[in-house]
């Protein structure tokens, strides 16, 4: 069985796009490969898969030998047409550049030149900001291959202690990821790396050099150079700084086979700048982050994982110093400019003051904000506007709630259905909304029902082809015409119900028709719950407004729902027929035009005559230019990005400081 097809993984199939993958061929008992031009390789090999070099809009093939070779082939062809398949655990690309999964610290504006003018050592700016601390060098003893040659008795015993010491590695990262301490963008590096570990490539070729008479811990370090090599003949940066995380896989495998740990870097005081050779990405990822001050390593660029793990947290770091590295070996103090590349060993007095002036300004910036944590803004009347979070996934409910956020304005539920190859099950939703709900007891949640088609395909639903898609079967329209899947999400929301102050909108809303047939639905649903004993509440019902007929009909949808929630990047797009992903007409797609801020005023009018409550849960809702106007309509919730939400609630007590 073979099949053809062009590849919609954004940004092709790297490391955790190839693992999922991987995980998914490996489901079928038959034999898979994937063919790119002449070549074929193994679909149950990472490694293989990512030397493969498969990019986005590439052609490849999939084929199939064995008695459920059809359903592999459909399941791997179904993953390479989705869009949204590389996505892991989270929202959007997250192997390749993870979002921070905590409001990254306000960096520093970058310097317009080295704080250094001709100073100190320069490396890969690899994530943004200055830090200045004590070195806290890491440089563990590197292993060396004895190359020995075995004997032919103790070439198969040799294997068999190959595989154990795999076998007790995969154990010992089970045990790290499953640990508390870990957030979800790390931890989704780390799982991508474990599987690598013991991957059918490095396995094999390993086993084969110690078929040749090479001891283990040799055979591994010359097979897993090998196939760094390869990984570094690859024209893509990304893919090429795989080949650290090859090395890096194979010390630990050989740590392993020696019955020996690195030096684990618990003991790392406030603020120290770590300084290494190289560092493995779990390693990092385990370490005490909070503590860091900066992160140098004479490995790595841009795109290595080190460098992916600092962005997420926050962490100025330096990498690709080279040889040069070693200066900071016996060094006691360094500062670092991670905008530039810049290092500098001992820093002087005046270096030591410019470094703490820009970084005490930043944490004085930060700390000015963070005191807006818990502030309930209210208005002159007494009135609280809620400043809630956008989010797409629960692993998003933690930057949320570190942030301050009065709950959530806008649950994204199409992201649980694109990430999975089949729709997910009541069950499963059912446990992602309660656990929603749960996350933010005092405060309302938002759950936004399922919002596809346009620029949302997801697997499991068959759209047609449309000249328009924005235009055309989407949001409310499709959930209507499909109650199979519509059905299944408002029982699990009904579900969900009983665990907190859930709410739930309907996206796309043109009708007030579409809100009674989904009443309907919703009642049907309830009296199947109670028939079969299943314990549900009830959730006030709202509508999006976002086309042009919601704010043309808001009187009547207000005299339907409980409350309206404005989502201002697709009215924009629709109030000025222009395509948002269009980049011909951007300067056309700005909240702010009068066209869309009188939309948005007529919308709110209709909603205060009525009495029902309404927000806003578009780009705009964190625009320091519009939130005042937005207050004056009537707008009693804004919901944005977590790393906003501070900033908007300083914003709002001086704006209701300041009419007081």
């Amino acid at each position: 069985m073979e099949r053809s097809t062009i590849v919609r993984v954004q940004d092709g199939l790297h490391a955790r796009p190839a693992t999922r993958f991987v995980r998914l061929a490996k489901g079928f008992e038959s034999d898979v490969e994937i063919i790119k031009g002449e070549k074929a390789v193994s679909a149950k090999s990472s490694v293989k898969l990512m030397l493969l070099g498969v990019k986005e809009n590439d052609e490849v093939s999939i084929r199939a030998d064995g008695a459920d070779a059809i359903e592999a082939v459909d399941a791997l062809i179904a993953y390479l047409e989705n869009p949204m398949s590389g996505v892991e655990e989270g929202v959007g690309e997250l192997a390749k550049a993870p979002a921070a999964e905590t409001p990254a610290p306000a960096a520093p504006a970058a310097p317009a030149a080295p704080l250094v003018a001709d100073g100190g050592l320069h490396g890969v700016a690899a994530s943004a900001g200055l830090g200045l601390g004590p070195v806290f060098a890491h440089f563990p003893q590197q292993i060396v291959p004895n190359n020995t040659t075995l004997s032919a008795g103790e070439i198969e015993p040799e294997k068999q202690r190959f595989a154990e010491a795999i076998q007790r590695l995969q154990e010992k990262l089970d045990r790290s990821l499953a640990s508390d301490g870990m957030q979800e963008s790390d931890r989704g590096i780390v799982a991508a790396l474990r599987d690598i570990a013991s991957d059918d490539a490095l396995r094999d070729e390993t086993l084969a050099a110690i078929d040749g008479g090479l001891d283990a811990v040799s055979a591994v370090i010359a097979a897993s150079s090998r196939l760094a090599d390869d990984f570094r003949k690859l024209d893509d940066a990304y893919m090429a700084a795989r080949a650290e995380d090859m090395e890096a896989i194979a010390r630990q495998i050989c740590l392993t086979l020696l019955g020996q740990e690195d030096a684990r870097l618990d003991d790392i005081p406030e603020g120290a700048i770590l300084v290494a050779e190289d560092i493995g990405a779990w390693d990092l990822a385990r370490a005490p982050l909070k503590r860091l001050g900066g992160v140098v390593c004479g490995h790595g660029g841009a795109t290595s994982h080190v460098a992916i793990i600092a962005r997420t947290h926050g962490i100025p770091a330096v990498l690709g110093l080279g040889e040069a590295v070693n200066e900071l070996r016996d060094a006691k103090q360094a500062a670092i400019d991670g905008h530039t590349g810049q290092v500098v060993v001992e820093p002087d007095a005046a270096t030591r003051a410019r470094f703490e002036e820009m970084i005490g300004a930043a944490a004085r910036e930060r700390e000015a904000l963070r005191v807006y944590k818990d502030v309930v803004p209210r208005r002159a009347d007494g009135a609280v506007i809620q400043v809630a979070a956008n989010l797409g996934s629960l692993e998003e409910v933690e930057a949320a709630q570190e942030a301050g956020a009065m709950g959530v304005g806008l649950f994204r539920t199409e992201l649980l259905f694109m990430r999975h190859m089949h729709l997910p099950s009541e069950d499963m939703q059912a446990e992602t909304y309660a656990e929603l709900a749960r996350a933010f007891p005092d405060h309302p949640v938002i759950v936004r029902t399922l919002d596809i088609g346009g620029d949302k395909p997801i697997s499991g639903v068959e759209f047609p082809e449309e000249e328009n898609p924005f235009l055309g079967w989407r949001g409310i329209r499709m959930c209507l015409d499909r109650t199979d899947i519509f059905k299944v999400q408002l029982r699990a929301l009904l579900r969900a119900a009983v665990h907190g102050n859930l709410r739930v909108m309907l996206p796309m809303v043109s009708t007030v028709e579409e809100v009674r047939r989904t009443r309907v639905l919703i009642d049907e649903c309830a009296a199947e719950l109670k028939a079969e004993g299943v314990a549900h509440g009830e959730f006030p019902l709202g509508v999006m407004i976002e086309t042009p007929a919601a704010v043309f009909g808001a009187e009547a949808l207000a005299k339907e729902v409980a409350f309206f929630s404005i989502g201002t990047n697709d009215l924009t797009q629709y109030v000025m027929a222009a395509d948002r992903l269009n980049p011909s007409v951007a300067n056309l797609n700005d909240a702010a035009h009068p066209a869309v801020m009188a939309a948005v005023e007529q919308a709110a009018r209709a909603a205060v005559a009525a009495g029902i409550e309404i927000g806003m849960c578009g780009e705009a809702a964190a625009r320091t230019d519009l939130i005042p106007e937005f207050i004056r309509m009537g707008l009693t919730e804004l919901s944005m990005s977590p790393a906003s939400v501070q900033a908007t609630k300083k914003q709002l007590s001086e704006l209701f400081e300041k009419a007081g």
